[in-house]
C-alpha cells in the first residue's frame, strides 16, 4: 500500500520501522524478536495517513479513493 500511496501522490510514512525493544538504544534490556508481537506486528503494519487541521474535505476524499482503489486491485 505504501509505494500505491506514493505513486498516487498521497503522502504518507511509516514511522516505527523496529519496535523500540528491538533497536540498538534498548539493546541492554535484552529483548528479543517475539518478546513483544503485537508491537512487531505493528512495526510491520502500521501506516500513517495525513492528517492534519488544514486537510481539506477534497483532500481527505483523494485519500480515500485512493485506498479504496488500492483494495480493488
Amino acid at each position: 500500500m505504501k509505494k500505491y500511496l506514493d505513486d498516487n501522490g498521497v503522502g504518507n510514512a511509516v514511522h516505527y520501522p523496529i519496535p523500540l525493544h528491538l533497536q540498538k538504544a534498548y539493546a541492554s534490556l535484552g529483548h528479543k524478536p517475539g518478546d513483544f508481537p503485537v508491537a512487531e506486528r505493528a512495526a510491520r503494519e502500521v501506516l500513517s495517513l495525513p492528517i492534519f487541521p488544514e486537510l481539506t474535505d477534497a483532500q481527505i476524499l483523494r485519500v480515500v479513493e485512493v485506498i479504496k482503489d488500492f483494495f480493488r486491485k
